[in-house]
């Protein structure tokens, strides 16, 4: 015992000793990150445009299934078949779902900003400074572009902001505009050409393409065809007018409804020559969104689970015809929130009904064909244009054209049929054509890569800049190059206005679109959906034709006064 407590003293008095050393406590940090050095290297400036793609994919496509879905929704395209009544006051209410918008593209803003602050301290090359510099300025502009359609005339900064900052005001929206003119052009003549350029990444002639849209809206028609033209006329870009990709040989199909199958999209690896930029959304790959093994629907695009029909909860004469979840053209894992207006589904294709392929159900999808066994209609097809007797769905009996929550038309680009992630099979190995197909609960994403523009968008934007300019034959033989892929028949010069724009990007583009910025960058949103939309229109005010200003943006900028839109309290 005795020899124990002597053995303990020495160790107590041996670290009383040391603990006493100050040098053995000193921290020597061999780095560490600071204000001063976090921007100095390539490495460090590709992480925070690497930020500044992740922000613009949470933004417009993965941060949840509601939010993306704000750019579709209460406009002339679809309606929320979940809500008998919509609430278009509440929706617009100041203190609302604008926050998390104005949030998300500012934050975008203030990421660039910070990259071009810090160009200067850095020990980039002069060459490599400018490339840098022309990539946030792109994204700066993308997103003051947004503020300015959604919102009119916003703060406009453009230095990083280190500390607090009460005292914004509102710059003009054409003030906004010309700034962010300004920082296209020069991403225009200084990003690499768009053959030079990995899949997903901005290019030139992404830059010439956003740069016709905005001079469009501030009204430069001639500076916008120009632009256009670049993108139009480079050798790099065609329309893809032939079968390609990954299902080519699959039919029915045809080469629009190729341009949405999985791994179709990209440039590089599909060879695919309309794409300008595309989103890079395909989970389980890098760079990719979201993990199909996961199990949930985390950073995914929810295309399919809000647009496709909830077939689910159909029932003829008490059978159900339909197994769901099912890879197949009933939707995927599709949970009825978002329907077709009948405007989008029916009125706008009547001209070419029949003959334009984008209307072929396998593209947009009317007829459904009954894959339960234990169904008495098995094998057989249900429409939506001619419901059997018997059918009901949430809301009762299924009638034609009267959309159900758990029937109705849906696009197929929501979906990718027959070519979901392996993973997401519950018997990926069956012989069996239906079972080998039947998805688990954790499906309901788009899994494929997502356009944000390609050139078939490009010729309606010069289509457009020229109606800007009265000079509708230019534009007819811009819109019939988008309308022969599609096998439409031409529209003529005198029919040619700015609905008729609308009307043609609606059917080229359907969901693709980001409808609510078109609408609002043409001033058209209010006459559109309160005339074409009727879940909405009753309810439509004219001064829905810009957002409100978020009240707690303009309560926290105590030290100036943030003005209101007009008809927000």
């Amino acid at each position: 015992m005795k020899k124990l407590y002597k053995y303990l003293m020495a160790v107590m008095m041996l670290t009383g000793t040391v603990s006493c050393n100050d040098s053995f406590l000193d921290e020597k940090p061999v780095d560490f990150l600071s204000q001063t050095n976090a921007y100095v290297t390539e490495a460090d400036f590709d992480a925070s445009v690497n930020s500044l793609y992740g922000l613009v994919r949470s933004e417009f496509y993965t941060v949840s299934d509601w939010q993306p879905f704000h750019y579709l929704y209460r406009t002339d395209l679809v309606f929320e078949i979940t809500v008998t009544t919509p609430n278009l006051i509440a929706d617009y209410d100041p203190s609302g779902l604008v926050n998390s918008h104005w949030q998300a593209l500012y934050k975008i803003v203030s990421e660039s900003n910070t990259i071009l602050s810090r160009l200067p301290q850095s020990q980039l090359s002069p060459a490599s400074a400018t490339l840098y510099e022309a990539k946030a300025r792109f994204f700066r502009a993308f997103a003051y572009r947004s503020l300015a359609y959604l919102f009119g005339g916003v703060p406009l900064t453009l230095t990083e902001i280190s500390g607090e900052k009460t005292d914004f005001v509102r710059a003009s929206k054409k003030e906004v505009l010309s700034q962010v003119i300004e920082d296209l052009k020069f991403a225009g003549a200084n990003l690499p050409a768009i053959s030079a350029v990995r899949d997903g990444e901005i290019s030139n002639l992404v830059a010439q393409h956003l740069l016709a849209e905005v001079y469009i809206a501030d009204e430069q028609f001639q500076n916008a065809v120009a632009a256009a033209s670049v993108v139009i006329d480079d050798p790099e870009t065609s329309l893809m007018t032939s079968r390609f990709g990954s299902r080519s040989t699959v039919n029915p199909g045809d080469p629009y409804w190729d341009l949405f199958q999985v791994r179709n999209q990209n440039r590089k690896s599909a060879n695919n020559e309309e794409a300008l930029w595309v989103i890079q959304i395909e989970p389980d790959v890098l760079g990719g969104a979201g993990s199909t093994t996961a199990g949930s629907q985390s950073d995914v695009y929810s295309l399919e689970r809000v647009h496709g029909p909830l077939v689910r909860d159909v029932r003829v004469n008490g059978v159900a015809p339909f197994l769901f979840p099912v890879g197949d053209y009933t939707g995927g894992r599709g949970v009825g929130f978002m329907a077709p207006s009948p405007y989008f589904s029916e009125t706008v294709w009547q001209s070419d009904f029949n003959n334009d392929i984008r209307n072929a159900n396998h593209n947009f999808v009317r007829d459904f064909v009954a894959n339960n066994p234990a169904s008495p209609l098995f094998g057989q097809v249900i429409s939506t244009r001619n419901p059997p007797a018997g059918a009901t769905g949430v809301n009762g009996a299924i009638r034609a054209n009267r959309a159900d929550r758990a029937f109705y038309p849906y696009q197929s680009k929501s979906t990718t049929p027959f070519s979901h992630p392996a993973d997401l099979y519950v018997n990926p190995g069956s012989s069996d054509p239906i079972r080998r197909y039947e998805l688990k609960a954790g499906a309901g994403g788009t899994y494929a890569d997502q356009y944000m523009f390609r050139l078939a968008e490009t010729y309606l934007l010069r289509a457009e800049a020229y109606l800007g300019m009265s000079n509708t034959p230019s534009a007819a033989v811009d819109i019939n190059a988008v309308r022969a892929r599609a096998k439409a028949s031409p529209v003529s010069a005198g029919n040619v206005n700015l609905d008729y724009i609308l009307d043609e990007r609606m059917r080229e583009l359907g969901v693709e679109e980001k409808r609510m910025l078109t609408l609002m960058r043409t001033g058209k949103y209010y006459d559109r959906v309160s005339r074409l939309n009727p879940f909405y229109g009753t309810q439509m005010q004219p001064h829905f034709n810009l957002w409100p200003i978020p009240q707690p943006e303009i309560e926290r900028n105590r030290s100036s006064k943030l003005e209101q839109n007009p008809g927000y309290n």
